[in-house]
């Protein structure tokens, strides 16, 4: 996949099958539209493009907004995207100026005379330009001034799906991990860098790796136990994994600590992976250390039971 920053940096291919969006998560849902765009690549000899933003709307239009929480960071979108078999991935500066931009002004200036569309494929719900004005019924009415072909993927064949990021998001909230699993497709999964805690679980026969998720608007799910998969170096062990402020030992901040199963050796410094597979239970205060290994000693067989499985 050829990925260019600046939109002037694209040069167009003999017939670009189109689509757009923030694409978070690259769920079921827009794995459908972008199947739908290979097809038709595929059926003219064509290249297919992705025109994506960044940063997210929401980053520039509400930046003192601290609630943005996306299922997947800017780096993890495009290697989901890579994987998909995409061509090309325009990635467009979203700035104020560009959120003025009439939906017309968009497609005649973007679609048409940068990208030089020739089949454009969009969600039910995607809107174009300035307060989203721009809907595939005014692509359609206006079609004769744009010369490209029109295909909408209708709410009906992604309700059939019974998918979209809000729905996962809920999902992730309540620790229904297998709900938000079906709806991506994949294991939802959480990376960033090892860095040094209190080593407290080492002293009770369980170390952990403290992870620091970079992105603070990636979405943890809700604070708990969880029996996840934890991959460094293309290596992946069995592991329990905890987010929360650890009240056993009075933390003052959240964290996040995997215990992975059968491993020996240094992880600080290395970027780990987490994929979720199953909630194991709320995070809680134990009456000291001892009740909190025993606790772990279940969690630990329970998670190698659903993982081995």
């Amino acid at each position: 996949m050829k990925i260019y920053q600046q939109l002037s940096d694209f040069q167009p291919p003999f017939f670009s099958v189109v689509t757009s969006g923030t694409f978070d998560g690259v769920h079921l849902g827009h794995q459908k539209i972008l199947n739908r765009l290979k097809e038709i690549a595929q059926k003219n000899q064509g290249e297919t493009v992705v025109l994506t933003f960044w940063p997210h709307p929401r980053l520039v239009l509400r930046p003192k907004e601290k609630s943005l929480q996306l299922l997947s960071a800017f780096e993890e979108k495009v290697g989901l995207l890579a994987k998909m078999g995409i061509d090309h991935l325009i990635i467009l500066p979203f700035t104020k100026e560009l959120s003025q931009m009439s939906s017309e002004e968009f497609i005649r200036e973007i679609l048409v005379n940068k990208i030089q569309t020739k089949s454009l494929v969009i969600g039910y719900d995607h809107k174009f330009g300035k307060n989203r004005e721009g809907s595939f019924d005014y692509l359609t009415k206006h079609s004769h001034l744009f010369g490209f072909e029109m295909e909408e993927i209708s709410r009906q064949d992604i309700d059939d799906l019974g998918v979209s990021s809000t729905k996962i998001r809920t999902a992730l909230s309540k620790g229904d991990i297998s709900t938000a699993n079906k709806y991506l497709g994949r294991p939802y999964y959480i990376q960033g860098q090892v860095v040094k805690g209190d080593q407290i679980g080492r002293s009770i026969g369980f170390p952990t790796a403290n992870i620091q998720v970079k992105e603070d608007y990636k979405l943890l799910p809700i604070d708990g136990a969880y029996a996840v998969f934890a991959e460094v170096d293309s290596v992946r062990y069995k592991a329990i994994l905890n987010i929360g402020d650890r009240p056993t030992v009075f933390g003052k901040k959240k964290t996040i600590e995997a215990h992975l199963i059968d491993f020996e050796g240094d992880l600080y410094g290395q970027i780990l992976q987490i994929f979720f597979f199953e909630f194991l239970r709320d995070e809680k205060k134990f009456e000291g250390l001892e009740a909190l290994k025993n606790q772990l000693l279940v969690d630990r067989e329970r998670a190698l039971f659903i993982l081995k499985n």
